[in-house]
């Protein structure tokens, strides 16, 4: 199985608005997601959010897509060029 490292940065531009619909996809994800860290810029209002994954590319674009498709949500993703080795 080809997994990879990838972290996937998001900015929600309307919190309150769409954190439900945001923390109920990357829970469907827990099993690749390895950390998560949230920001929230409270006078802004904004929040970002920063979500370091370990899975194949179908898993990971398949995470970000759907994170992408939530309004209010703007997502980019880096993945590593390197296979990581999974026993």
């Amino acid at each position: 199985m080809n997994k990879r490292v990838a972290v996937i940065s998001a900015i929600l531009e309307s919190p309150l608005a769409c954190q439900s619909d945001f923390n109920n996809i990357v829970s469907e994800y827990k099993d690749i997601v390895r950390g998560r860290m949230g920001i929230p810029f409270e006078k802004e209002g904004i929040s970002v959010v920063s979500i370091t994954v370990l899975g194949t590319l179908d898993e990971i674009n398949g995470l970000t897509g759907r994170l992408g498709s939530i309004e209010h949500v703007t997502v980019k993703t880096a993945i590593s060029k390197k296979e990581a080795i999974c026993l």
